[in-house]
C-alpha cells in the first residue's frame, strides 16, 4: 500500500530509494505484479514458479504520476520509478491498483485522459476511494451511499469500471452492506474487492480464508510489519507465498 513518494521516508511517503529497492527486491525474490481483481478472481497471467503481488496506490496523489511539459513520465513519481524499472525488467509492468479520488485524477487534470490511457495500456486497474476521503463510519447512509454511487459513475465517466473499493483510512461504514449494495440516484452500485489499510498479507486466491470484503494490505515503509519485514518473514516461509503452479 502506497500513497506519496518523496526525497526522504515520511509518514504515508515512501522514498524513491526504497521504492526502488522495494521494486528490486520483489523481482529477485520471484514476484510479478498482477491486479487486485485478477488476484481476487485468481484470474493471475503469471509464469509457472511466479508469486503474485498487488501494488496499489491511494489518494491519486501528484507524486504517483506526473508527466513533464514535454510528455515524458517524470522519473521521480511511481510510475517514473516504475516505468524505468519495467524497462529493465519487462516481466515486472507498471501493472498495478490505483484507488483515485476526483483530484485529476494525480493533479494535472488536463492530462488526466492521457494518464489513464497509459495505465490502461500496461494494464493497471482503476479503484474508488470515495468521493471526498471521508472516515465512512461518521457519515449517514445516505451520504455513504453517494460516496460510492458518485465515484463509481466519476470512474465510468473516465472510461473504467471500478469493481475494486479501498476504505479511506481502512473504516468501513457503520452498515457494511452498502460496501456491496448501495442506492444512489436510482441506481444500486457495489464493489467485490474491498481491501483494507493493513497490516499484512492477503491470503492465496485460493484460500478459504479470503474474504474479498475485507482483504488486508501490507503498508510499504520500513518498520514492523511493514513491506521489509514481510518480504523477510515470507522468504523463510512464514507465512509461504502463494506459487502459481
Amino acid at each position: 500500500m502506497y500513497h506519496k513518494i518523496g526525497p526522504k521516508e515520511a509518514y504515508m511517503v515512501r522514498s524513491k530509494a526504497n521504492f526502488e529497492k522495494d521494486l528490486d527486491r520483489l523481482y529477485r525474490l520471484g514476484y510479478r505484479p498482477v491486479t487486485l481483481e485478477e488476484y481476487s478472481q485468481n484470474r493471475m497471467p503469471l509464469p509457472r514458479g511466479a508469486s503474485p503481488v498487488v501494488l496499489t496506490f491511494d489518494d491519486s496523489d501528484p507524486t504517483q504520476f506526473r508527466l513533464k511539459p514535454d510528455g515524458s513520465i517524470d522519473p521521480n513519481c511511481f510510475v517514473g520509478v516504475w516505468a524505468k524499472f519495467a524497462k529493465k525488467y519487462p516481466d515486472f509492468p507498471v501493472k498495478g491498483t490505483f484507488f483515485i479520488l476526483p483530484n485529476g485524477p494525480f493533479g494535472q487534470s488536463k492530462l488526466a485522459a492521457k494518464k489513464l490511457e497509459m495505465l490502461r495500456g500496461w494494464g493497471s486497474e482503476i479503484g474508488s476511494h470515495t468521493m471526498t476521503h471521508t472516515a465512512l463510519n461518521t457519515l449517514t447512509d445516505a451520504k455513504v451511499s453517494w460516496e460510492l454511487g458518485a465515484s463509481y459513475e466519476y470512474i465510468a465517466k473516465l472510461g473504467f469500471t471500478a469493481r475494486s473499493f479501498a476504505t479511506p483510512y481502512g473504516i468501513a461504514p457503520k452498515n457494511r452492506t452498502l460496501l456491496k449494495r448501495a442506492t444512489w440516484n436510482g441506481r444500486t452500485y457495489g464493489y467485490e474487492n474491498i481491501v483494507l489499510a493493513g497490516s499484512s498479507p492477503a491470503p492465496s486466491p485460493l484460500s478459504r480464508k479470503l474474504d474479498r470484503t475485507r482483504i488486508p494490505r501490507v503498508k510499504a515503509y520500513g518498520g514492523e510489519l511493514g513491506i521489509n519485514d514481510w518480504l523477510t518473514k515470507m522468504k523463510q516461509g512464514k507465512p509461504k507465498p502463494y506459487v502459481q503452479p
